[in-house]
């Protein structure tokens, strides 16, 4: 893998780290409802990181599990690749197709490792241009 793919893998980690469920970053959340209701929306993750990623289901129960990759590409070209962990050697999903790369709405399919066991670990997709990470929980 590159430098730079490492470098833009890293920030998307580090920018999903950040963002908490509500879309807001993780130190904005302090305070109570109203407050958070109050709050500016987030801002627009930088250009090059604008792809939104879904995993169906997740959590996964199940080794060998079939699981669906959707989103859109935020501007990017379409869908060109899906990446699930870092470690090329124990991938977290096999056997990825993609079904759909249209820009607006994506989807693609993919197994569970047969050696999988329980933890988090990124799944990103290249969109020509724009890239997502969302992550992928296992309980099995």
């Amino acid at each position: 893998m590159s430098r730079r793919a490492l470098t833009a893998i890293a920030g998307l980690s580090l920018t999903a780290g950040l963002l908490g469920s509500t879309g807001v970053p993780a130190g904005a959340q302090a305070g109570t409802a109203g407050e958070a209701a109050a709050a500016t929306p987030a801002p627009k993750p930088p250009k090059g990181a604008r792809a939104v990623v879904r995993i169906s289901p997740n959590p996964t129960v199940k080794r060998n599990q079939e699981v669906t990759i959707t989103g859109d590409c935020g501007g990017g070209k379409g869908l060109k690749a899906v990446l699930a962990g870092l470690d090329r050697e124990h991938p977290v999903l096999r056997n990825i197709r993609i079904v759909e790369d249209d820009p607006k709405g994506f989807m693609a399919k993919a197994t569970l490792a047969p050696r999988i066991g329980n933890g988090v670990g990124p799944v990103l997709v290249d969109c020509g241009g724009e890239a997502g990470v969302t992550l992928l929980v296992t309980h099995v």
